[in-house]
């Protein structure tokens, strides 16, 4: 039978401390902390001297690989191991195993981290300091309103995935208003747009793997993102089936409306272009031509394989590096952007916002960078001031 804990009066009046739960130790000095011994018996502490009871029972519960029921992390846990999560992309995994891991390293005011926070005990209130915290600099961090928001739609679906699936009561994160972000993008100017194509295009002809060679896909791919206004996951997933006689179909994420980019000969010859890399690399590695359309993906890595999102990445940092090196680069200080930015380009250079696909006015407005062309304020009586002749109703001279 275990020994019994002896009463300690530094440890805070509000702990029962009959009820401490084995292997958190309480540390006196400063304020005050909670600790843990790990192998070696080295001392970490887990939380303040602000933490509750509950606190502490489920911080232990956590440690030893099951977070308690009814907490932040326990909802995680299961979410992360259902189908619903096993249903999503490979990037949207590692973005909601990304968000999980914030949320797990968050100190809340009471001294333990988020995810040990009972959900029963957060109101929307709690999760709207977390989200003003982390917008406005949490913990001398500097301002990221977008990473607020980010694990605020986080949060807001776990815990509405739990309500459903009655693993917690309420969803504290709904009604949370999300922080202002300010207007960032990296859009090339139409000029620098030109000239990065032909960078790529001529980069693309040299002998792979040589010096100062780049993929060959990036020129042809760089075009249709453009013109069809795409992510890059909905550019890399391009397959034969999104080719129709009246044009390319564009599948789109994240909410927003597929829709259907007629040809020019740009996009004729870009995706020609594409289709002969394709061609190419198969017959080189002898891959077998599928038979479904949709099985057959336009935009192939060297070895014949489907482009993944990261290799595209990594084709596309290796362009930026050998546009901006030297002592007369292709590319000012500045002038540098991201795949990302060519759908910002090619929305504002469209007859109408919506053919990006985007539902709502506010995303709409987020990439049509054009400035509105109005017209001047006036009054009647302001006619001919600046025009050397007399004003209106003005006496006539004598």
């Amino acid at each position: 039978m275990a020994r019994p804990r002896k009463h300690n009066p530094t440890i805070p009046g509000h702990i029962d401390q009959k009820a401490i739960p084995k292997g958190i130790y309480w540390d006196k000095s400063g304020s005050g902390r909670w600790y843990v011994l790990d192998f070696p018996r080295k001392a970490v502490t887990v939380a303040d001297s602000k933490a509750q009871l509950s606190d502490l029972h489920a911080i232990i519960e956590a440690r030893s690989g099951a977070a308690e029921k009814g907490t932040v992390g326990y909802v995680m846990d299961r979410y992360h191991e259902s189908t619903k999560f096993a249903s999503l992309s490979e990037g949207t995994q590692k973005g909601y195993r990304h968000q999980k891991g914030l949320v797990e390293t968050y100190m809340t005011k009471r001294g333990v981290t988020l995810d040990k926070m009972l959900i029963s005990r957060l109101s929307v209130a709690a999760i709207q300091r977390v989200v003003e915290s982390i917008a406005s600099g949490h913990k001398g961090e500097r301002p990221m309103p977008t990473k607020a928001n980010h694990l605020h739609r986080y949060l807001s679906l776990v815990l509405a995935w739990g309500v459903q699936h009655g693993y917690c009561q309420s969803n504290p994160a709904q009604g949370v208003a999300q922080a202002k972000e300010r207007k960032q993008f990296k859009m090339p100017t139409p000029e620098t747009y030109a000239r990065l194509v032909a960078f790529a295009q001529d980069r693309g002809s040299r002998k792979a793997h040589t010096g100062g060679s780049v993929a060959p896909y990036l020129a042809p791919l760089m075009v249709i993102t453009y013109l069809c206004r795409l992510r890059g996951i909905e550019a890399v997933t391009l397959t034969d089936a999104n080719c129709t006689d009246v044009g390319v179909v564009c599948n789109r994420r994240k909410g927003s409306k597929d829709n259907v980019t007629e040809w020019n000969d740009d996009l004729r010859s870009a995706w020609d272009a594409l289709d002969g890399m394709r061609k190419e690399a198969m017959g080189r590695h002898k891959r077998p031509v599928q038979l479904q359309p949709d099985k057959r993906p336009l935009v192939l890595s060297q070895k014949g394989l489907p482009l993944t999102k990261s290799g595209l990445d990594s084709a596309w940092q290796r362009l930026m590096d050998l546009a901006t090196m030297g002592d007369d680069p292709l590319l000012k200080p500045g002038e540098e952007f991201t795949l990302h930015g060519l759908k910002h380009r090619g929305i504002t250079d469209s007859e109408k916002p919506e053919d990006g696909g985007h539902k709502s006015p506010a995303m709409r407005d987020r990439y049509d960078h054009r400035l509105p062309v109005v017209k001047p304020a006036s009054l009647p009586n302001f006619s001919g001031v600046f025009s050397g002749g007399k004003e209106k109703g003005a006496p006539k001279d004598a």
